[in-house]
């Protein structure tokens, strides 16, 4: 069933989305973690950035505005009715995108992703093939990963921060990543799944009531709150030793250093996480991918010397 919106008496329900409506659904605001895994990405590749213009614009465009924008339509599509309970305000149950816009829209973003892939070259097409993939399956039935909350994180963290960061390398070099970017790019995509878990507690009411287990609705805000801390602090923590283990010290103290600062931010965001997940969200994810790009650095003077 769609969902619908009752327009106001005397206004006439609408039947074109609006430009800003589009916009709205595309999230801009969700489109920085896979645009700065590139960026970290072509960084850690070692190769003449300036010569490679081309790969680094339409990279981050295909990352960031098409295929995280065509994701978060598809999920919008999908989840109408869990935010007509959690979000009626959202512009799918809100009626500001009407009929089945929202679906035309992520069908378009998808097919535009895959020419402008297709224009970058080889390697970045069957990356987009591949995000574009998850980015269905997470919310579409009858996989719908986002169902259970250790599948569904799992795959937007390493479509978010994985995929993007070895598309680039790939793109940049026009070969495999080294082993040692495919190890940090891994774990910080695994680490995002912690990210992916503080998430959730927005919606926890809403998740129980339509049967999706996300980890706070499955195990209770405590015991997600404690494994989405934990999560991303054994990532960036095994960072830290796979640097000092390939004689980059200087990097890992600075990584290091802001995981000391998150644990200490943790701490306060354990004692109450329901009301300060949104808070630890905004500092703790910060200090995360400031730790990406310090880590994409170490690399780059890896792979050169």
């Amino acid at each position: 069933m769609v969902a619908r919106s009752f327009p106001k008496t005397g206004q006439r329900a609408a039947t074109w989305p609006t430009p800003a409506a589009v916009l709205e659904l595309l999230k801009p605001i969700t489109w920085f973690p896979p645009m700065w895994a590139y960026g970290c990405g072509m960084i850690a590749s070692g190769a003449d950035l300036g010569s490679r213009w081309a790969y680094v614009a339409g990279g981050i465009l295909l990352a960031g505005p098409m295929i995280c924008g065509t994701s978060q339509a598809v999920n919008d599509w999908y989840d109408r009715h869990v935010d007509a309970i959690n979000e009626p305000n959202r512009v799918i149950p809100s009626g500001r995108m009407p009929g089945r816009w929202g679906l035309w829209v992520a069908i378009a973003g998808s097919l535009l992703s895959l020419l402008l892939a297709a224009l970058l070259g080889i390697w970045v097409f069957v990356a987009a093939v591949i995000g574009l993939v998850f980015a269905w399956i997470y919310s579409m039935p009858p996989l719908r990963l986002k169902q259970d909350g250790w599948q569904g994180n799992a795959a937007v963290g390493l479509s978010y921060e994985t995929l993007p960061w070895l598309t680039a390398v790939a793109a940049a070099t026009n070969a495999l990543p080294d082993w040692r970017t495919g190890l940090i790019a891994l774990l910080y995509g695994l680490g995002a799944h912690g990210i992916m878990t503080l998430n959730d507690f927005k919606a926890i009411e809403g998740d129980r009531q339509m049967g999706i287990r996300s980890l706070p609705a499955r195990y209770g805000p405590q015991a997600a709150a404690r494994l989405a801390c934990l999560t991303m602090a054994l990532a960036q923590l095994a960072v830290v030793a796979a640097l000092l283990a390939w004689g980059r010290p200087f990097f890992a103290a600075a990584i290091a250093g802001l995981t000391l600062v998150q644990l200490v931010c943790m701490a306060r965001f354990l004692k109450d996480p329901i009301a300060r997940a949104v808070w630890y969200s905004a500092i703790g994810v910060g200090l995360y991918v400031t730790g990406m790009v310090i880590a994409a650095f170490a690399l780059r003077g890896l792979v050169s010397a």
